[in-house]
Formats: structure tokens, sequence, C-alpha cells
């Protein structure tokens, strides 16, 4: 036993000295890439050990995370070191899934599962049709690393009651310290108004995606103050992040983050009035009818409005309406045409997942280019979640996207109804009103093909799957008991 254990650490040790030596030669040659083995092998080992784990350390790694294109260190969106492991954790996952058979048929049958899949399955479609199949198979593949591992995996590790919480904190923490590190930058330059723009680099490519992902945790943070379970130390934590993520919201000076926020207080105000499903849904129908009817009456009114975007926090706001002088809502309204003329050339199935940018160009009219339009796919997308999915898989992709979005949220408001456990209730109601925040903010931005939103999103989706199936004690159930 003594000689195996000896030859054992005698074999490690000459590996080490030998990995030592190596690496400080091609050091001193400038090259780095073997630095890295060691935390790839250790990423490699949490990955079959310890999965749960390493899905945690990537989701506290999400708000810290780069991406290699606005690094100058590729021609690609990708960030480190988030989508790596995500990669690799798909790959598990799914051979896990081919040993072991197929999951909980309680999660397999829940109608936000089987939204999931169907629009998973008619994106895969659209990938064969593409425009640019290589491009689309890519952008495939990264919903994939996003879903499987964040809305799949998630739901199992959430039997647990505590771990929804821990992933909403680890998320925060993270994100807590970006906002904190952002504002410091911007005292230095005075909070102004242009240097919002990108005081935010490199972790949040610009303050767009920045404010959406603040405004998505203000309720999750209100949410967690709740808790009977915290302590004094742990209440000031909480009442400081929120007095950060707030003033980090303001002096983001992104409108539509704003505006996501107001909506997600609109939807709390139902909550509270308890007013049932079936007349908000019937409410928002009428209003897009009166909205279609009267078009022409409104782009009038909206067409006097001169305001333009100001370090003026009471004109910012007015500005939002400005679609006469304002480039910002003039280059959106830009981007959700060139969508539209798009699908109208493609309606079934689309010009290819992730192929917006690269195709749009061709549709723009000389008459809606403004200053700060582009031919290369740059800030932004169709700065629309559901214009875009239209442009790229064609009515049926939108529609099953919207069908995920609906069952998300009926499920989700049912589930607050019937809710015994306050605490649980509490948590669940804090996540509908972030995902309020961002897919209201989804009408006039996308960014669920970036970390930053998608591992929040699917995230919250996994939370009311979970709380559905394994911790939804209702009151039925009880009097059953």
């Amino acid at each position: 036993m003594l000689k195996s254990n000896f030859r054992y650490n005698s074999i490690i040790l000459l590996f080490s000295i030998a990995f030592i030596a190596l690496n400080g030669i091609l050091l001193f040659s400038n090259i780095y890439y073997l630095s890295f083995l060691p935390l790839a092998l250790a990423i490699v080992y949490f990955a079959f050990y310890k999965t749960k784990e390493l899905l945690f350390f990537t989701i506290l790694c999400t708000p810290l995370s780069l991406n290699l294109e606005q690094l100058a260190l590729g021609n690609i969106g990708f960030y480190l070191p988030t989508e790596p492991i995500l990669f690799g954790l798909l790959i598990i996952l799914i051979l896990r899934f081919l040993k072991r058979g197929p999951y909980d048929k309680k999660l397999v049958n829940h109608p936000i599962t089987i939204a999931t899949l169907f629009y998973l399955i008619w994106m895969f479609v659209t990938v064969l049709t593409s425009e640019d199949i290589l491009v689309s198979f890519k952008f495939f593949i990264a919903k994939l690393w996003f879903v499987v591992p964040l809305f799949f995996f998630l739901i199992v590790i959430f039997r647990e009651k505590e771990n929804m919480y821990r992933v909403v904190w680890l998320y925060l923490a993270s994100l807590a310290f970006v906002v904190a590190l952002t504002l410091i930058k911007h005292y230095a330059w005075g909070f102004d108004q242009k240097a919002a723009h990108w005081i935010m680099s490199p972790f949040y490519k610009d303050h767009t995606s920045y404010g959406a992902i603040v405004a998505f945790y203000i309720p999750l943070t209100i949410g967690l103050l709740f808790r009977k379970k915290n302590t004094a130390i742990i209440q000031f934590t909480l009442i400081s992040i929120l007095t950060v993520l707030t003033v980090g919201l303001i002096y983001s000076y992104t409108r539509a983050a704003w505006l996501s926020l107001v909506a997600a207080l609109g939807v709390w105000a139902l909550f509270k009035l308890k007013i049932n499903f079936k007349y908000v849904v019937l409410a928002l129908a009428f209003g897009g009818f009166v909205g279609y009817q009267y078009f022409t009456d409104i782009s009038i009114a909206l067409g006097k409005n001169k305001t333009d975007s100001s370090e003026n926090l009471t004109k910012h706001i007015e500005s939002m309406s400005n679609v006469s002088t304002d480039a910002s809502n003039l280059e959106r309204i830009n981007r959700w045409n060139c969508a539209i003329r798009m699908f109208e050339e493609r309606p079934a199935f689309g010009w290819g997942p992730g192929t917006y940018a690269f195709q749009y160009a061709p549709f723009q009219h000389s008459s809606e280019i403004t200053v700060i339009s582009t031919n290369f796919g740059t800030k932004g997308n169709a700065h629309s979640e559901y214009l875009g999915v239209l442009a790229e898989s064609g009515v049926v992709g939108l529609l099953s996207f919207l069908l995920l979005l609906f069952f998300v949220f009926y499920k989700a408001s049912v589930l607050y109804i019937k809710l015994e456990d306050k605490e649980i209730k509490t948590l669940l109601l804090s996540v509908i009103l972030a995902l309020v925040s961002y897919f209201t903010h989804g009408v006039l931005n996308n960014y669920l093909d970036t970390d930053k939103a998608s591992v929040p999103v699917w995230t919250c989706i996994a939370i009311i799957v979970a709380m559905d199936i394994y911790h939804s004690k209702t009151k039925e159930k009880s009097i059953e008991n």
C-alpha cells in the first residue's frame, strides 16, 4: 500500500515538474495557452462529478463574463467563461439523459416544458431552411446550451427549495458588484449621459442590455427582502444592493428599462387587486385592437414630440415617444420595419435563426435610414424579441414564442393564487414581475442570444416549473389530505 501511494505521488510530482518546466518555456516565448490547462482540467472534473456546483459557478460568473468580440479577440460574440462551460454542460447532460432515460413525467408533461420543446423544434426546422445554415446552426446550439442546463437541469436542482434562493443570490451578488463598479466609474465622468452608453464595459455591451438586467433584478431583490429567515446583516445587505441597483438603473439612462419596471408595477397591482387573468388578456387584446384602429392618429400625435434624449431625466422620459427627431427611436423603427419586410418576403420559415443581422441591410429604405444606421448588424439586432423571431423563424416561430410566454405567465398566475406557503409565494411573485420587466423591455430590445439575459430568464422560468411540480402545496391538496 505504501509503495503504491509512493509511486502514485511520484508520478504526480514528475508530471507537475514537467508541466511547470514546459509552461515556463512557453511563457518565455509569449505563449500563454498552457497556463489555462489546470483551470480547464478543474472545470472538466467539476462537470462530471460536481455538475450542480459548476452550474452555480457559471451563474455567479455571468454578470462578469467578457465578450471576445468586444475585447477584439475574435469576430464572434462568444462570452468567457460562461458559454464554453454551458456548452460542456450541454454535452454532459445529453449523455446522462441517454444513459439514465427520460425525466420525471411531471416535468416532461408540464405545459411550459411542452411549449419550450415546440419552440426549440420549430427553431431547428427553420435552421434547415435558413439562408445561412451554418450561422443558424450555431445560434441553435447556443440556444440549447442555455435551455438544457438552465431550464431542464435547474428544475431538478430546484427540488431543494433553498437552491432557488441560492441561484438568485449568485447572479445578484455579481451584478451588484458590476453596478457598483459602474457607478464609481460613472461618478468620475460626472454621470454624463453620453458616458452612460459605454461606462459598463467590458461587462455589458451597452447601456440598454445593462439597464434591462438591472431592472430585472430589482423585483427579485425586493422579494428576497421578505424572507423571514433573513438576519439583520442579510437585510442590510439586500437594502444596500437594492439602493445600488436603483441608482444604477436611473443613471443607465435606459428608457425602456424604466418603462419595464412601470409595467411590472402595474402587474403587481393586478395581483394585489386579484383581477382574473382572462380579463387581463382581454384588456391587452382590446388595447391592441384600439391601437391598430387609431394607428394613424397615434403616429401623428407622436410626430409632434421633438424632445431628444437628455441628461435631464424629465426630458429623457419625454423623449421615449419622440419618433420625429430622436435618432435612437428612429433607428429602432428602421430595424422593426426591416424585420417586417423580411417576414413579408419569407412568412412561413423566415430567414433562419440568428441571421437577421446579416440579412436586414437590403430591406432598409432610404427614407428611414438614420445617422446611426449601418449595414453591418452592429448596435443591436431587430430591437425586438418578437419581431426578431418573426423575421428569422416566420409566423409559427413567433406563435411558438408567444405560446411559451403565455404558459409561463398563465401557470405562474394560477400557481400564485393557489400556493399556501407565503415565502414561496413571495418569491414566485418577484419572479413573475422580473419576467414581466424583461418581456416588456423585449418589445424594444432583444438580448436572449446573450448569457447576460438568457441565464436569469431561463432560471426564473425553471423556478416557476419547479414550484409547480415540487413545491405547490395548494389549498385543494391540503383539503384532500
